[in-house]
């Protein structure tokens, strides 16, 4: 069986208001994705930490998030994510079940 895939963005938000229209565009995008954690206040185990809010989100496999984040349907959400806050984003593999 496939690795799951893992998206993590921290996101340092200027905008509330642009962040809940990026939400209303890409809630309906993540598909089969689950949102395993929304996070405002994580605490820092080492060094420093980007940003006012951490998202994790879980796929099927990376191929999935990969597929997800590059859609067409997504990338109109996140112009209004990036316009909203400052974000650093990854997808990590997590181990084959």
């Amino acid at each position: 069986m496939a690795a799951k895939g893992y998206v993590i963005i921290t996101e340092d938000i200027k905008d509330p208001e642009g962040m809940k229209e990026y939400a209303k565009l890409a809630m309906p995008s993540m598909g089969k994705a689950k949102i395993v954690a929304v996070d405002t206040k994580p605490e820092v185990l080492e060094g420093s930490w980007h940003g006012s809010q951490t998202v994790v989100l879980e796929f099927e496999s990376v191929d999935a998030a990969k597929e997800w984040y590059y859609s067409d349907e997504y990338q109109a959400a996140v112009k209004l994510r990036q316009a909203a806050a400052d974000c650093n984003g990854v997808i990590l593999a997590g181990f084959p079940s």
